[in-house]
């Protein structure tokens, strides 16, 4: 499944190189109207996906937070406060340069691909991803990264389209594949962009699948929740406390 992952967009069989340099055209493309699509496509439901999550996430005094593939800042935005260190960390400059432009308060802005985090190992208390898991190109060295920046007792909480209930699977295929790729070239003038978002979503490891894959990284306690009927789901996890650094890790690296 993670191979696949590397050598397609969407439906079409690409090079990992030419996967994540699409990925970036794409959010590029669309980085003035993301919010907006976000809206339409999902009738506001994204805003409550997300507000649990950050929910969840319990944001505290003194923590270091990354809100990886972060975008626009929305979700750090939510966890934002004077007494913490919030982080955005994405790839796609020009998705963050739209969150830099509202001035959002008590959050920090860094380039950076899950790959190959830019933070010191056992550095960050909690690491979020909304919706972004499934544009990585390689999602097993995506999830060692993530496992290796996080602290021992750290937590990973990554919010991401999964497997709808069967008896809704008709209607939401239907919704996805009609109306979303027009709704992508009508507003935010990137047909191909939402064409590649539903056929990424159907490519990607469902709730179980991405469970087993947590697990087979080495994260700890890890669980999901379903909302809106499966069409989304927060799998939460944690570095098992007794999990200590290697010597070898990138220890120069500093959020």
């Amino acid at each position: 499944m993670t191979s696949d992952l590397k050598s397609s967009f969407g439906y079409r069989a690409v090079t990992a190189n030419e996967r994540r340099e699409r990925i970036r055209r794409v959010f590029s493309a669309v980085s003035h109207r993301y919010d907006l699509m976000n809206d339409l496509m999902s009738f506001g439901l994204h805003r409550l996906w997300k507000r649990w999550m950050v929910k969840a996430a319990a944001p505290a005094r003194g923590q270091v937070i990354v809100d990886l593939a972060g975008g626009t800042g929305d979700v750090a935005q939510g966890m934002a406060g004077p007494d913490r260190n919030v982080l955005v960390c994405d790839p796609a400059l020009a998705m963050m340069e739209v969150g830099r432009q509202r001035g959002l308060e008590h959050v920090s802005w860094i380039a950076g691909e899950a790959e190959a985090l830019p933070f010191a190992t056992g550095s960050v208390d909690c690491i979020t991803i909304a919706f972004g898991i499934r544009n990585v190109t390689y999602l097993d060295r995506a999830l060692s990264e993530i496992l290796r920046a996080l602290r021992p007792g750290g937590r990973l909480l990554c919010l991401e389209f999964s497997e709808p209930q069967r008896w809704l699977k008709p209607f939401y295929d239907l919704f996805s594949f009609l109306v979303i790729p027009r709704l992508g070239a009508w507003v935010a003038r990137a047909p191909e962009a939402y064409h590649y978002l539903i056929e990424s979503i159907r490519r990607f490891p469902d709730q179980e699948q991405l469970k087993r894959l947590f697990e087979e990284t080495g994260f700890g306690d890890v669980r999901y929740r379903n909302f809106s009927f499966g069409i989304v789901c927060l799998h939460v996890a944690s570095k098992p406390a007794d999990r200590g650094d290697s010597p070898g890790d990138l220890a120069h690296r500093r959020p």
